[in-house]
């Protein structure tokens, strides 16, 4: 017989919210994993707020609601909190029970500033990192080095003369006529107005200029996790900047010697002295076209480690790949270095998080 479809909707559930979701979803596990780091950043969290004056969202909600929109490709912070308003999976994983009011989008923006203001994604990733070693995921050794390309929130029509006149009144002042046939346009000379740090860049020759910044990860080869990251602006040296300067860091207190894998963009002089200099050995691709040879000779070529490094380096695409299609950094929602730079870094220890709760399930 048929079933008479139902109208009126129930006053009350008894079903509770934690039982409601499923106790083999991803998201279990994923929020076991970062309940105990949050906790261990709790001090850190303290710091930043004032004794008094209104209570704010609390920074582990902010955290949690950003992993979530990171996970789930959720485009916009108006977006996130739409699903929030509805989405007991999403509610449950942030902290907030059924009943609980969801926050306005632009009040959720303002709030996730502060954690911007305290560089949170830099000591959450360093938080991932310790847990990683807990379970005896990284190398210490042996490091890759690479950047991509990640495009800016800004449109051709923003890049104009930093010292010309002002435009006539444009025909459509929500999309005027642009017409720069002809017009030389570079850095030195022109700036976006929508956002002034990004550079117009272009991968080769033959391919589109766009307005981009750069993202930079040193990855350790063990098991291919982020290290350190680096957020700058897009220029032709911007990689063997952000390389020597990660693996400064990632090098620290170290007394042995590491090796760093990397492209034949890497393969420069410069770099390899200073390298050197940091004691690293660097294992870039050999790039024969480049004028006055490659700068890795045999004395490195010659090792099976540099085999390894070179089948290893390719990993680095895989953080890329996964930050682009699911992080939604292939165009940044973010402007200038210093927000992009913090979700970039924060996107990266997602990733770390996925990736270890693989391994740990792979060997436990």
């Amino acid at each position: 017989m048929r079933g008479a479809e139902e109208k009126q909707a129930t006053m009350f559930s008894y079903v509770s919210q934690e039982a409601r979701i499923p106790q083999n979803h991803p998201l279990r596990k994923l929020r076991e994993m970062i309940d105990p780091l949050l906790k261990n950043m709790s001090p850190q969290f303290t710091r930043m707020y004032s004794d008094v004056g209104r209570t704010s969202i609390p920074p582990e909600y902010l955290l949690r609601a950003s992993l979530v929109q990171i996970l789930y490709t959720i485009r916009s912070e108006r977006l996130l909190m739409e699903e929030l308003d509805y989405n007991l999976l999403f509610r449950w994983f942030v902290g907030l029970s059924m009943d609980d009011k969801v926050w306005d989008h632009s009040v959720f923006s303002k709030n996730r500033d502060r954690l911007l203001e305290a560089d949170i994604a830099t000591k959450f990733l360093k938080q991932v990192l310790g847990l990683a070693r807990e379970h005896d995921l990284i190398s210490d050794e042996h490091f890759t080095v690479d950047g991509t390309l990640i495009e800016a929130w800004a449109g051709h029509k923003s890049f104009v003369k930093k010292d010309g006149p002002a435009g006539k009144t444009p025909d459509d002042p929500g999309n005027p006529t642009v017409n720069f046939h002809g017009e030389e346009r570079k850095n030195d000379t022109h700036q976006s107005t929508t956002d002034p740090e990004a550079r117009l860049y272009k991968k080769g020759s033959g391919k589109e200029s766009k307005l981009s910044f750069m993202g930079h990860v040193v990855m350790e080869n063990r098991h291919g996790l982020v290290v350190a990251t680096s957020y700058t602006q897009a220029t032709g040296k911007a990689e063997r900047s952000a390389a020597w300067k990660m693996m400064k860091k990632v090098k620290g207190k170290r007394k042995g010697r590491l090796t760093c894998g990397g492209d034949k963009n890497y393969d420069t002089h410069g770099l390899v002295d200073e390298m050197r200099n940091l004691n690293v050995t660097l294992h870039a691709a050999q790039n024969t076209k480049r004028r006055g040879g490659s700068a890795i000779d045999d004395r490195t070529t010659r090792h099976v480690g540099y085999e390894i490094s070179q089948w290893k380096r390719k990993m680095v695409e895989e953080i890329f790949g996964w930050a682009k299609t699911i992080g939604l950094m292939r165009k940044t929602r973010h402007k200038g270095v210093e927000r992009g730079g913090w979700m970039f870094t924060f996107t990266t220890a997602v990733y770390n998080l996925i990736r270890i709760r693989n391994l740990i399930g792979a060997t436990g």
